[in-house]
Parts: structure tokens; C-alpha cells; sequence
């Protein structure tokens, strides 16, 4: 079974026949014992240290099909070395086009995911208002947001609901979050631990939702309701938004409030609030485990994981797009 890998450590990278080599480095800048990963067994690979590596080890990876994420030493998202987009058709990036470019057609997609992300928000909130959180004053005002989507006629408008709907979400997680405060959302940089863990979270999930992307025959490039351009894999960033509630977010309410995540996990600066390394290991070791997490599906009638919910959501948009399905209707908790 494939699974991702997760590089902290700085050190070099190399093809050894059909496995990587992987020579870490500790603090004194000396070599540890190599560690060899077999390639066929490999979904991912997420780089956070500084890593020596060749043409021919990309090479080995673009054949291989297994992509590589990059971040900085401050947890931003830099970069992805993605193999030949082999499942791109031409009908289907036809299609995706049109469907951009057809102002009713982009509008009805772009409404969908923050309907779906607003709900599963919502939903969230519900959940640990039945558990004694005072959310009271905050539920209604998402709720009145959420009437205002059907309403919208246009992109930006949308994506100031979306944000309203955003900035209200994260109000509650003063009361959802025992002992570590918020303050209201900061990034670039993060002021505090739960600024650090959403940006550090969403950056997951973003590649995530990119991964699944390239095993369909969607462009990343061209989204729907993030403008394309803003940023390279634009298209991911529209899926993220619907899973970053149920995979980002719910990671974060356990890991502190079953005290997992500790103020020692993290390190604060001039530069901001980031996450150590142990604790990125211990985020992404509960992370992993939410996708490998099943559910019943009731429509299919099995159980299916949470890491293949994020695939279906993309069939459900190719459908929409080739006109397979009259309307596309994004992925809500129903649970």
C-alpha cells in the first residue's frame, strides 16, 4: 500500500536501483545511516528540509508518477515537482475552459463550493454548541451569510461571503479551542499556535487536494472560484476550501484540546508563531490518520475513506463539466 512520506531533516537524495536513498544530516552538519524508501511503495513525497538531489532522481520520480512538495523552513508552501499531467485529455481541458469562461456556468460552481464549505463550517459549530460551547450569537450569523449565496451574481461578491462566512467560523474557535487563545486570523506570517497549525493545516490540505487533481483529468490551472493566475494550481485551492473544515479543522480542535499539541511543539520569533518539528510530525501523524478514517457513504452504499471523499468531489465536477449531470452539488457532512 502506498503512503506519503514526510522529510524534515536536511541531507541528500539519490536513485539507488529501484528505491530513493535518503542521507539526513544532523544539527553538526554530519551524515546519519541512510534510509532507503522503495519507490513503488511511495503516494508522496513532502520535502520541509533542504535536500541535494539531480535531474536523473526526477527523472525516476516523473516515471515513477510520485510528486514532491516543498516548503521553506517557515512551513510556507514553495513549490511541487509534478509528473507528466498523463491524464489530461484534450475534450476535458476543452470543456473546463468552456465552463470557465460561461459566466453562468463558472457562477454555479463557484456558488456550490462555498455553499459546501459554509456548511460544513456550520456543521462544525453545531457539533460543539450540543456539547455546552456558547456559540449561540455566532450560528445565526453564519446561518444569515449562508442566505446570501444563492443571491450572488457575481465572482467577487461570492468570494466576500466566503470571507465573511470565514471571519465569523474563526470567532468560534475561541470557544471551541480550550487554553490556547486565537485573536482573530494572522498569517504570513502566523501570530500564535492556532494561526500556526490553520496556515500550516490548509497548506496540507492544498497539496492534497492538488494530488488528488492530477489523477483525474482536471487542470489544475483553470478554477472557479479563486481566479486563475493568483496562484499556479488555482483549482486546488477551490477544492480545498470544502475539506478544510472537516480535515484541517477537526485535527486542530483534537490535537489541543486532548492537549496532544503543547506550547513547547511551537516556537515563536520575530518572524512569528511556527510549529517545530515534533510538532509537524505530530499534526501530520493525526492529518494521515483523518484520511485513512472510513465512513459509510450513502450513496454508494460502502465505506470509503476520507482521503477518497476529496477524489470523488472531482468526479462530481468533471460530470458537471462535460455536462454528464445537469448541476454540481459539493460535498456536505451529513453525519
Amino acid at each position: 500500500m502506498k503512503k506519503n512520506y514526510y522529510l524534515f531533516n536536511p541531507g541528500r537524495m539519490s536513485r539507488r536501483d529501484n528505491t530513493l536513498k535518503f542521507t539526513a544530516m544532523d544539527d553538526m552538519g554530519r551524515e546519519q545511516k541512510p534510509r532507503y524508501l522503495p519507490v513503488e511503495g511511495i503516494e508522496a513525497l513532502y520535502i520541509f528540509g533542504s535536500i541535494d538531489a539531480n535531474s536523473a532522481l526526477f527523472n525516476f520520480l516523473g516515471k515513477k508518477q510520485v510528486p514532491v512538495h516543498f516548503f521553506d523552513y517557515y512551513e510556507h508552501y514553495t513549490g511541487s515537482f509534478q509528473p507528466k499531467e498523463f491524464l489530461l485529455a484534450g475534450k476535458m481541458q476543452v470543456e473546463q475552459t468552456r465552463a470557465y469562461t460561461s459566466a453562468r456556468r463558472r457562477q454555479h460552481i463557484a456558488s456550490r463550493l462555498v455553499e459546501g464549505a459554509s456548511f460544513n463550517m456550520l456543521k462544525n459549530m453545531r457539533y460543539y454548541q450540543s456539547r455546552g460551547r456558547q456559540l449561540d450569537d455566532l450560528i445565526p450569523s453564519l446561518e444569515q451569510l449562508r442566505t446570501q449565496i444563492a443571491g450572488c451574481s457575481d465572482i467577487p461578491s461570492l468570494m466576500g461571503i466566503e470571507g465573511n462566512c470565514r471571519q465569523v467560523y474563526y470567532q468560534s474557535f475561541e470557544h471551541i479551542i480550550q487554553d490556547f487563545p486565537m485573536n482573530g486570523r494572522s498569517k504570513q506570517p502566523p501570530s500564535n499556535e492556532v494561526n500556526a497549525l490553520i496556515s500550516f493545516g490548509n497548506m496540507m490540505c492544498y497539496s492534497l487536494a492538488l494530488d488528488i487533481i492530477y489523477h483525474t483529468q482536471l487542470n489544475p490551472t483553470i478554477s472557479f472560484l479563486h481566479e486563475p493566475g493568483a496562484r499556479r494550481y488555482s483549482l486546488a485551492l477551490d477544492l480545498a476550501e470544502i475539506f478544510k473544515p472537516i480535515l484541517v479543522d477537526r485535527t486542530i480542535f483534537k490535537l489541543l484540546n486532548r492537549r496532544e499539541l503543547k506550547p513547547q511543539h511551537f516556537e515563536q520569533n520575530l518572524k512569528g508563531c511556527f510549529l517545530k518539528d515534533n510538532g509537524r510530525k505530530i499534526f501530520i501523524k493525526s492529518f494521515e490518520e483523518k484520511l485513512r478514517e472510513t465512513i459509510q457513504h450513502r450513496s454508494l452504499g460502502r465505506k470509503v475513506s476520507y482521503k477518497r471523499l476529496v477524489l470523488l468531489e472531482c468526479y462530481k465536477i468533471v460530470k458537471y463539466i462535460l455536462k454528464m449531470e445537469p448541476e454540481y452539488k459539493s460535498f456536505k457532512i451529513w453525519w
